[in-house]
């Protein structure tokens, strides 16, 4: 039976990617995103919505009642820099980047503890640790974000399901934004570390790369020792 997955914002980017290259692996995936899919196989099916929109709770409701999900990526995220005279985008950017994501693991995380099994996967940010003047309600959001999914993980863990929180860097994608962008990698680089995440089932992880040199850290709780290379 094909494993099965649901990735969240996964029209273009790090999702698209990895869209993808799981369907390479033979995943069947249910992808779901503000805009349509390029995408056209026999074995990906695609949905339109917004994930700050009243009725997305109802919509993931529906997909999972489809079928088991072994793998759910929550890979929205949007960001602005701040303007003190008009502040009225810092509602929508945690609304979209740290509630959309509690919705989406609140329809999909039951069903896997039932299971006895799963995976939740979200992408956050090195940006949940700092402090910034310029985009408060982003570094805020990633910082829920990430705290959320620690705590779910513990929660989980004696119940099968793993829970990975993925913090990246700079990405090479439309986010990237910003003058100064150090540590910047390569979206198939990004995607290559979501796929040691997902076949390593780890706790949390984070991955920097620079020039030619990279660091790669990867923390795993409850599945042996701890790693580390680079």
């Amino acid at each position: 039976m094909q494993p099965r997955a649901m990735l969240v914002g996964n029209s273009d980017g790090i999702g698209l990617a990895t869209t993808r290259r799981l369907l390479g692996a033979g995943w069947d995936i249910t992808g779901v995103s503000r805009s349509e899919s390029p995408i056209s196989s026999t074995a990906y099916h695609h949905r339109a919505a917004d994930v700050s929109d009243s009725k997305y709770s109802e919509l993931i409701d529906e997909l999972v009642l489809q079928g088991p999900l072994d793998l759910c990526i929550y890979f929205v995220g949007i960001g602005e820099l701040l303007d003190p005279l008009d502040m009225s985008d810092e509602p929508r950017i945690i609304e979209v980047n740290l509630t959309g994501m509690v919705k989406t693991a609140a329809a999909v995380i039951p069903q896997m503890v039932k299971r006895g099994q799963g995976h939740f996967v979200g992408v956050s940010s090195l940006a949940d640790e700092l402090l910034s003047a310029e985009a408060p309600s982003y570094h805020a959001s990633k910082a829920g974000f990430s705290n959320y999914l620690g705590g779910l993980a513990l929660a989980l863990k004696p119940k099968g399901v793993h829970v990975t929180n993925v913090r990246f860097g700079f990405v090479d994608t439309k986010m990237a934004k910003g003058d100064v962008k150090p540590f910047m990698m390569s979206v198939e680089k990004a995607v290559d570390h979501l796929e040691t995440c997902i076949s390593k089932n780890c706790y949390s992880a984070y991955q920097v790369s620079k020039a030619n040199d990279e660091v790669e850290r990867i923390i795993k709780f409850g599945g042996g020792k701890n790693k580390k290379s680079g």
